[in-house]
């Protein structure tokens, strides 16, 4: 009897399969954020420990690297956030504020050759340029 009631509502089987599919994307996007969560937290914490033992040149090198890795994570954290509230939607700018971010980041670490920096610092004028297109009224579907 119940089988017969199962049948005649129809549900289709990849609308099962989406949700599911889905529901199982939600739990590992949570699980994401919880380690980084906790990542972001340690690089506060060893931010914090760098602050207070700050005596060199370098350790001022090293800790904008951490400031910056630390943004890292704190944007891909917002990111999942964004993700949650807009309805399961990865908006294209925040992908393109971590780019950028991550870009930023191997400049501050790797400058060493000055033709990597100069084609470090075009993709992130060209990502600069991208994103002031996709926020543009002029371009929306």
């Amino acid at each position: 009897m119940w089988f017969g009631m199962f049948l005649s509502l129809k549900i289709k089987w990849t609308d099962v399969f989406t949700a599911l599919i889905r529901g199982m994307l939600n739990i590992s996007l949570c699980f994401v954020g919880l380690i980084l969560t906790i990542f972001l937290l340690r690089e506060g914490s060893y931010m914090a420990a760098m602050l207070y033992n700050n005596t060199s040149e370098k350790s001022s090198y090293d800790l904008i690297e951490a400031l910056v890795t630390y943004f890292l994570f704190f944007e891909f954290v917002a990111l999942i956030v964004v993700y949650f509230k807009s309805g399961c939607h990865f908006p294209l700018r925040y992908f393109i504020y971590i780019a950028i971010t991550a870009i930023i980041r191997l400049l501050i670490v790797d400058h060493s050759s000055a033709q990597d920096t100069i084609l470090y610092c075009a993709s992130i004028f060209i990502l600069s340029t991208i994103l002031l297109f996709t926020k543009s009224k002029k371009i929306e579907p």
